[in-house]
């Protein structure tokens, strides 16, 4: 069985054409979510009206069971989940905030 553990490890496997090839698991799952957002969707934020202005934002595919921590199921359609950059970054909790560059001024 694979291991995912290093950064390496995953560069490895998300570069590999099992995932990210013409008809790969990452675009097997978002054609399966409808290119949508699935948390937004569960949030009522996806509409079908064609004037959404998000209707073309960046997908991720998530793997809701770690890889790092289940590699078992890493190549699992039912363990993935099609997630916008906002979404998968909450999930992930890898915001970046600006640091304000007044902060040293108090008014």
């Amino acid at each position: 069985m694979k291991e995912y553990k290093t950064k390496l490890q995953k560069r490895k496997f998300y570069k590999s054409k099992q995932w990210s090839g013409v008809n790969g698991l990452r675009e097997q799952a978002i054609r399966r979510d409808n290119y949508e957002c699935q948390e937004c969707k569960r949030l009522g934020k996806v509409y079908t009206d064609k004037h959404d202005p998000d209707k073309h934002k960046r997908l991720d595919v998530d793997h809701i069971k770690e890889i790092y921590t289940y590699p078992e199921l890493a190549l699992e359609l039912d363990n993935l989940e099609t997630l916008c950059i906002r979404c998968h970054n909450k999930k992930h909790n890898r915001f970046r905030f600006k640091k304000n560059k007044w902060d040293d001024e108090r008014w």
